[in-house]
């Protein structure tokens, strides 16, 4: 049995005669094709990113798609007089995609042939075929999240980011000072579900315990009132990093226990770890009761264990272990907390309805 194909991620276009009729360079002046301009917001809005790869002058070409007001779609443009499957498979590499996501659309069949030639795994489409991709099953993800819904802007702020952070002359930390850097934990709702889901399932480096839970048996957590499921986001003076954290914590007779947590690979160095483990003491000491965690050492996240012993937490000698996860309890002893972020966040297990400004305890 053929196994379904992955739903498309990105899909880059050719610009003549496929986005806009005509040629640039021989007609001079362009037009999008009829309903091009509604497939390409709602490709947008379903969380696809879209890409271009033209042989063209780059500065003609980006300029007319800035006149036909469709530029800001576009990330990673190729617009070149080099071969198009190079332009594909850069697109590919710089956005840490699997060609198996990638598809490009051409009116050229010797284009497609190209693509299909050098990049098989790449799904190739017709020009005529465009005002239809949005009525296909691999453009249309079984869930579109919040995320999803930003994920062109998060890349664009995050292009950004990073061009800052290359030219910046001073240290990490004064650079991370200057982003205005606001981290938000909030209760996960039905929105949160799925990329909460998602979360477990793909985090392994910055996941304590390697378990996935299943979307059936996360609303079982947040039906359960002695459990807390939390979401954690970032934002900063460049956009939203979107939902980066996750929390699973259950209240225990005399203590608060982290069954899980998991925050992304891409914002380690934004402190994000430190802060979570930070606010949870203190939510913890201020209810007066101990926090333990689990921990199951796996190849990839020795980046966690790390992140547990600098908080305080250490081996708790009379817990059992259970299934390869053994229990860290923390030291009381403070940590200082990160001064570079501000965080947002509800009061545990009570009545909280949304989040408010965490001062440290001293």
């Amino acid at each position: 049995m053929t196994e379904p194909q992955p739903t498309v991620k990105c899909l880059v276009w050719d610009l003549d005669n496929t986005l806009w009729r005509g040629t640039l360079l021989e007609d001079g002046e362009v037009a999008l094709h009829e309903g091009l301009r509604e497939v390409i917001a709602e490709l947008d809005s379903r969380g696809i990113l879209q890409a271009i790869a033209s042989r063209n002058d780059h500065d003609h070409a980006w300029a007319q798609l800035e006149k036909l007001g469709v530029a800001e779609y576009f990330v990673l443009p190729r617009i070149n007089w080099g071969a198009k499957s190079a332009s594909v498979r850069a697109i590919a590499e710089e956005l840490n995609f699997a060609l198996s996501t990638i598809a490009f659309i051409d009116d050229q069949p010797a284009e497609r042939a190209e693509i299909a030639f050098h990049l098989p795994e790449v799904r190739c489409y017709p020009a005529e075929e465009a005002l239809a991709l949005v009525g296909l099953a691999e453009f249309t993800p079984p869930v579109v999240t919040g995320d999803a819904r930003r994920r062109r802007q998060m890349y664009q702020a995050g292009v950004r980011r990073e061009a800052e952070r290359t030219e910046h002359a001073g240290s990490d930390e004064e650079f991370l000072r200057s982003l205005s850097l606001e981290l938000r934990i909030e209760r996960a709702g039905e929105e949160e579900i799925a990329r909460v889901e998602e979360l477990t399932l793909r985090t392994s480096q910055m996941n304590a315990t390697g378990v996935h839970y299943s979307d059936e048996a996360l609303r079982a957590l947040v039906a359960d009132e002695r459990h807390e499921v939390l979401v954690g986001s970032l934002t900063d003076r460049f956009g939203p990093h979107g939902a980066i954290g996750v929390i699973l914590l259950e209240r225990r007779p005399q203590s608060w226990h982290i069954k899980l947590l998991a925050t992304s690979c891409r914002v380690v160095s934004f402190g994000v770890g430190a802060a979570l483990l930070r606010w949870l003491s203190d939510e913890a000491a201020r209810a007066g009761v101990a926090l333990t965690a689990g921990f199951r050492r796996t190849e990839r996240n020795r980046m966690m264990e790390v992140a547990y012993r600098f908080a305080g937490f250490c081996e708790d000698a009379g817990a059992t272990v259970e299934d390869g996860v053994q229990t860290l309890v923390l030291d009381p002893a403070r940590q200082d907390p990160p001064t570079h972020l501000a965080v947002m966040a509800p009061r545990l297990f009570g009545e909280s309805p949304e989040p408010v400004r965490w001062t440290p305890a001293g």
